[in-house]
């Protein structure tokens, strides 16, 4: 059959050789505690990309040290990363995948020893410490930081960015109206709250001209949140930008219980892909490839995230290929166990 999970997608300039696309999920790995790749995220990324994923996407990466999730999360706050970052590449594109990274900044989620900062003072859980409310001053030193980033981003020969806005983190605090109280110009009206992370976009495109993603969470369960209306103002302005694909997922920007199924999160793709035309990554207990295939074929969304499926199995892509009929070529190192 003519499967479209593997048939090729091009994003701007980068042609993708299928659809699958690995989906960033952390490691905390950097044993080292100074954001460096080691060992374990080399062997990681690479044998993702020789099962044949399309788009290998690293974890979060973190832009400033005081924007880590945890002190063992990657990092790109300097230049002395790059050099690790680069050998990751050099693997991922060995078998024919593009990379991805994407850049973020935790804000009150950063489980850290020193002090963390966020839009307003409002602390996620009793666990976690309250932040410190961001000057103006501080918005603007983080906007430099996602530029440098992606800077170092394409030093490191990344193919594709992606911006982390959603799962409560600082981009997605400062687009919902539960995590951001200010009454400046960054808070308050929905225009007001899309303000960071316009300019956020604007900063990265001074110096990346290749394919930019936005991950987001288009549903906070939570009364008083962001509504889907919100969402699709969000999505028309990253399209006017020149956001190139939204990453769909959902929650985390404040405690709340979550009944996830098959295929949970994908109607909130859909519906931003049917209402403002702009391409849209579909993620969310996406484990088969016939599920997969669906979704493509019925224009739902143009990319395929999958998450826990390849930390099960590498070579998740063979697994589909073979519930489809497709024949998938593989490392050649493998053929009498591909066939």
């Amino acid at each position: 059959m003519e499967a479209k999970l593997f048939s090729s997608y091009t994003i701007r300039n980068l042609t993708l050789k299928n659809r699958i696309v690995m989906s960033p999920m952390c490691m905390y790995s950097s044993t080292t505690q100074d954001g460096k790749a080691n060992a374990f995220h080399f062997a990681h990324y690479e044998s993702r990309a020789a099962g044949q994923v399309g788009l290998v996407m690293t974890e979060a990466t973190a832009i400033v040290p005081e924007g880590r999730i945890s002190h063992e999360d990657l990092g790109i706050w300097s230049d002395d990363h790059i050099e690790g970052l680069k050998i990751i590449n050099e693997g991922i594109h060995r078998h024919g995948a593009a990379s991805a990274i994407q850049l973020a900044h935790a804000g009150r989620k950063a489980n850290l020893k020193n002090e963390i900062f966020a839009p307003s003072p409002l602390r996620f859980n009793e666990q976690l410490q309250t932040p410190l409310e961001m000057s103006t001053g501080d918005i603007h030193q983080v906007i430099m930081a996602f530029k440098e980033a992606a800077r170092r981003a394409k030093e490191a020969d990344f193919d594709v960015i992606e911006l982390h806005g959603a799962h409560g983190y600082l981009i997605n605090q400062f687009l919902s109206p539960l995590t951001n109280q200010r009454n400046d110009n960054y808070g308050g009206k929905r225009g007001n709250r899309y303000r960071f992370l316009s300019e956020v976009i604007a900063a990265v495109q001074e110096v990346w001209d290749g394919p930019l993603l936005v991950r987001i969470s288009a549903d906070e369960y939570q009364e008083g949140g962001n509504t889907m209306q919100d969402f699709l103002y969000y999505a028309e302005e990253m399209k006017e930008q020149g956001v190139d694909l939204i990453d769909v997922s959902s929650g985390g920007v404040v405690p709340a219980s979550i009944n996830p199924f098959p295929g949970y999160q994908l109607t909130y793709a859909e519906t931003l892909k049917r209402e403002t035309g702009i391409a849209t990554g579909a993620v969310g207990l996406i484990t088969h490839g016939l599920q997969a295939e669906e979704l493509l074929q019925n224009e739902r969304a143009d990319l395929v995230f999958i998450g826990r499926a390849l930390l099960r199995n590498p070579y998740w892509p063979k697994q589909a290929a073979d519930e489809l009929g497709f024949s998938l070529e593989g490392p050649r190192q493998y053929a009498r166990a591909w066939k």
